[in-house]
């Protein structure tokens, strides 16, 4: 019985797995978007999300940790430094699946994962989205001065 037993096993042997999730947690926060399956950028997202949670911790325990787990110190650094300071007033939900079809060879769901970016990101259509958009105000009409006619320089016959 799975009693307890978090995670998807995926058909990848536990050492392949982790290595899956290590590489792609680091493309992750270095691009803060990646074009993988459905199920895999659903495990992921525990994994993503828990970085960015370190990162905004800040303390050296933390930085061991997720040096421990991100194969790249520059994205370390991007964790601790940019992605921290972006979702400090965020809790929780750092990552967004946005489904994109099925894949060609083996019809799999594929999905694109990406960072939330605050205020900038992807808006839901509908009314929400339009209340958010306000109308620009009209201005009052200004009178303009007619424009005195001139004739063109020339020669004249």
């Amino acid at each position: 019985m799975r009693h307890g037993v978090s995670g998807r096993k995926l058909n990848r042997t536990t050492s392949h797995r982790l290595a899956m999730f290590r590489n792609m947690v680091t493309s992750l926060l270095d691009h803060e978007r990646i074009y993988t399956t459905v199920p895999k950028a659903k495990e992921m997202r525990r994994w993503a999300e828990w970085m960015i949670t370190l990162g905004k911790r800040g303390d050296l325990n933390a930085r061991r940790q997720a040096l421990s787990l991100v194969r790249e110190k520059k994205v370390v650094h991007k964790v601790f430094d940019d992605l921290a300071a972006r979702y400090q007033n965020r809790a929780g939900g750092y990552t967004r699946i946005v489904k994109v079809g099925f894949r060609r060879g083996d019809a799999s769901p594929m999905c694109l994962l990406e960072l939330v970016t605050e205020g900038g990101g992807r808006e839901k259509a509908g009314k929400k989205a339009a209340k958010k958009v306000e109308a620009p105000k009209p201005q009052a009409p200004q009178a303009a001065a007619p424009a005195p006619e001139t004739e063109p320089a020339g020669p004249e016959a």
